[in-house]
């Protein structure tokens, strides 16, 4: 080519569709947190889902709007984030529990949602099955009742003598844990009397521990539900102690400041998983053709402390499962 005409070519650049010069538009994302801001576990979960997102070439005022909420384990506030994301049209939702689901399914059918730590979404009515999701949600579970009976087995296994463990969870928030209860009565030779110990309140908290401690030889498994036992995780271990009841629960938070112990998945990896799908709906996919994920790391977390505390023995074997002893 003659350099007039390259030169001639070059100039006609400014002509060249704008499409084909200008940068990619910023893509936005929305993220909603079962509880308080200054919760330390849910901060390293939301730490782990930008992190994921940052290796997928995902940076937060780059080429990503981030727009975080805290629900602080309130139904009320969850309406409200709720809301203000579907007025916002972000590209993608993310949002924590089965509280912000359901109302998230409520309002909107039309932007892509990814939920984290739901259990049994299929049962709940958010996707028309596991393997092909069918709607706009998708995401990655949480518990199932098989994880809860095993945590009723791992507390008497450690406590031989408990005759009742109790159920704590906010009855407003999952319905779904009555038909847990179901289940563990229809058991034949369950070896420990399964108990509703529901609370839907702050105020409730200290009665229903009072209730459960009034029989002899019993001990409480604190569930998960959409924030509340999280939110209000001192008042209730506060009335655990009062009464020396020995806890489970699935968070190793609750182990760290005090609790016997936990089981469950590790929540930190489920939120660096989702980043994966948030990477691809914003790359074209649709969230009925993206399979719901179930947990692939559990984690097992004891503190011995609290066991000498409560003159109990942890068994060695079980010990040696352990992810963790808090000493």
């Amino acid at each position: 080519m003659k350099r007039r005409a390259f030169i001639t070519l070059l100039g006609g650049a400014a002509t060249w569709p704008l499409a084909a010069r200008a940068q990619q538009p910023m893509r936005r994302v929305a993220v909603l947190l079962a509880s308080r801001e200054a919760d330390a576990e849910d901060q390293a979960r939301l730490q782990a889902l930008l992190r994921g997102l940052q290796q997928l070439g995902w940076s937060d005022g780059v080429n990503l709007r981030i727009d975080i909420r805290w629900a602080s384990g309130s139904s009320k506030r969850t309406q409200e984030i709720v809301a203000e994301f579907v007025a916002l049209m972000p590209d993608v939702i993310v949002i924590s529990g089965s509280v912000a689901t359901a109302a998230m399914k409520h309002v909107t059918s039309a932007i892509p949602v990814v939920f984290v730590l739901v259990n049994e979404p299929d049962t709940q009515g958010f996707v028309a099955s596991l393997a092909r999701p069918g709607g706009n949600i998708t995401g990655f579970t949480n518990m199932d009742f098989s994880v809860i009976g095993k945590s009723v087995e791992l507390l008497k296994t450690v406590v031989p003598a408990l005759s009742r463990i109790g159920l704590m969870f906010n009855s407003d928030a999952y319905p779904l844990y009555d038909s847990y209860l179901q289940k563990f009565q229809a058991e034949p030779r369950r070896p420990v009397e399964v108990v509703r110990t529901a609370v839907r309140s702050f105020s409730e908290i200290d009665a229903a521990i009072d209730a459960l401690a009034a029989q002899p030889d019993s001990g409480v498994a604190i569930l998960p539900d959409g924030g509340f036992t999280v939110t209000n995780r001192v008042a209730i271990q506060t009335a655990v102690d009062r009464h020396r009841l020995p806890s489970i629960t699935p968070w190793r938070q609750f182990v760290a400041e005090g609790a016997l112990m936990s089981y469950g998945p590790d929540s930190i990896d489920i939120f660096r998983r989702s980043a994966d799908y948030v990477d691809r709906i914003l790359k074209g996919a649709k969230p009925a053709d993206l399979p719901v994920q179930q947990p692939v790391k559990f984690e097992l977390v004891i503190n011995r402390k609290t066991a000498t505390t409560l003159g109990l023995e942890i068994p060695l074997t079980l010990l040696a499962l352990a992810d963790e002893v808090i000493e």
